[in-house]
């Protein structure tokens, strides 16, 4: 008698290619629209799941597990980032949690690379002016940016995103500094060119461009606080793909808008669409709505990376991208 398939529902459209797969492999319920689930939606997903796929826009807290009964027994995230998801009251029910590390890091890495040129090239700032048809033709003075080669950049989290940046970086010119939880290997330091600081406060203080890459935990809110911010030169710039949290939002701002910081280059914002109105009036500031990750090759990975931890699971196995608690 064959064994009865999982039930995996999936609060959000994920690639065909996954979907796909998963309608093969188990009784799988799709989403058919792309709008997130509403708290009482992912409720009552949770309820007749045996397996949840979520993404960071589904916030499964305390109370949302308490509620969830005794079938769901594997929350499958698709995505690296798991700050959305409260790993230990999970365990703490029986339920695993399990993500998709190791797949963007070369996208978000990109995408970093392309928001540290944007600020310091000026970008949106001649975009613009393309677009509103007002170019009047070259002039040697016209959207003067900076050179990025020879500059200093702070790498914030040198996990694997951090070192897929410093390598890009590297390439450009750019000297490679790093502020980690823990300090890389000497060889893994050495293959970067990379200088460890141990005080976040020092490196800080003496880089041309910051960029986060490191993920939201309780020790990493407002890392970036308004002190922090103010130890920065005034001519740095400030680049986040990361967490918006990690950044106090509004003091960066202030800053901005008081010329204390040249410019900053956002994918991710402190309260999630609710962005600062005085920050997109800045013409310093180039923002994007968290696509440092989007990449068709990125998302099909992702997926398949959600099917082979639940696959693993059915087979009665520990999912190979578990969650840990404490560990991230």
């Amino acid at each position: 008698m064959p064994r009865k398939r999982l039930t995996v529902v999936v609060t959000r459209q994920l690639p065909e290619p996954v979907e796909t797969r998963m309608k093969e492999l188990f009784d799988v319920e799709l989403r058919e629209d792309d709008r997130p689930m509403s708290r009482d939606e992912l409720a009552a997903a949770m309820k007749r799941a045996d397996v949840l796929v979520p993404t960071l826009t589904d916030r499964i807290d305390a109370g949302m597990l308490a509620g969830a009964g005794e079938r769901l027994k594997l929350i499958a995230n698709y995505g690296a980032g798991v700050d959305h998801i409260d790993i230990a009251t999970a365990r703490q029910r029986g339920v695993l949690v399990s993500n998709t590390p190791d797949v963007t890091a070369e996208d978000t890495a990109d995408m970093t690379m392309a928001l540290i040129l944007a600020v310091t090239r000026r970008i949106p700032e001649g975009l613009a002016l393309m677009q509103a048809g007002e170019w009047q033709g070259w002039s040697p003075t016209a959207l003067l940016g900076g050179r990025i080669a020879g500059r200093r950049l702070g790498i914030l989290g040198m996990g694997r995103i951090g070192q897929q940046v410093a390598a890009r970086a590297r390439a450009f010119g750019m000297q490679i500094h790093y502020h980690n939880r823990k300090r890389l290997h000497p060889d893994t330091e050495a293959a970067h060119e990379a200088t460890y600081w141990e005080s976040l406060d020092q490196m800080v203080a003496r880089m041309d461009v910051i960029s986060i890459n490191c993920p939201h935990t309780p020790s990493t809110f407002h890392l970036m606080n308004a002190r922090r911010l103010r130890l920065m030169k005034p001519d740095a710039v400030i680049v986040n793909t990361s967490r918006g949290e990690v950044i106090d939002e509004n003091a960066l701002t202030r800053m901005l808008r008081a010329g204390e910081i040249a410019g900053a280059g956002l994918d991710v914002f402190e309260h999630g669409t609710d962005v600062n109105p005085r920050l997109r009036a800045l013409k310093n500031v180039v923002l994007l709505p968290h696509m440092a990750s989007a990449t068709h090759e990125g998302r099909i990975e992702m997926g398949e990376k959600v099917i082979i931890n639940i696959k693993t699971f059915d087979d009665g196995h520990r999912p190979p991208d578990l969650v840990v608690p404490g560990m991230l």
